[in-house]
């Protein structure tokens, strides 16, 4: 059973890096719960505080994810519909055969939105474009980074406790 809980939490941390790139998925919110499955192994000693920490960690990037891309939106002159443009060219720009299509879609998805929903000179929605994308990027990267930190804890652990796996 230990080894099934180790190798459902390396999944679930790997697919929290994964999901950290895609609006599908929380990415760091799965990451912590392939780290909650470590306290259930035993003979690894998982602590409160660090499982208490790190899904603090989680919720408030979770909240954040929604926040900065609206914030850079709003900051550079854009509106409701750059920020749901960034999401809908996110999930076109994953899906079209294009490279660099999930940076790319961002973009064209807010300025898209902010022309068409708005009636935005192409000035204006080009700068909300921008603002969107680089709040999309900051998430993006804070998602990424937070994942990673969490896999990072979890081999370590594993290492550290002498897991079945290791």
């Amino acid at each position: 059973m230990d080894l099934i809980l180790i190798i459902l939490g390396f999944v679930l941390c790997i697919v929290g890096i994964i999901g950290s790139l895609l609006p599908i998925l929380p990415g760091p919110p799965i990451s912590w719960v392939g780290l909650l499955l470590l306290y259930f192994v035993d003979g690894m000693e998982m602590n409160y505080w660090l499982l208490g920490s790190t899904l603090f960690v989680a919720i408030l990037i979770f909240i954040l994810d929604y926040i900065i891309p609206a914030a850079g939106t709003k900051k550079y002159g854009g509106s409701k519909a750059g920020a749901i443009g960034t999401t809908v060219g996110l999930i076109v720009g994953i899906f079209i055969p294009i490279p660099l299509g999930f940076l790319i879609g961002p973009f064209f998805g807010a300025f898209i939105g902010e022309l068409i929903f708005n009636k935005s000179s192409s000035k204006i929605a080009l700068r909300a474009a921008f603002g969107s994308f680089m709040g999309f990027l900051a998430s993006t990267f804070m998602k990424f980074f937070v994942a990673l930190i969490y896999l990072g804890v979890f081999v370590y652990l594993c290492f550290k406790y002498q897991a079945i796996l290791f």
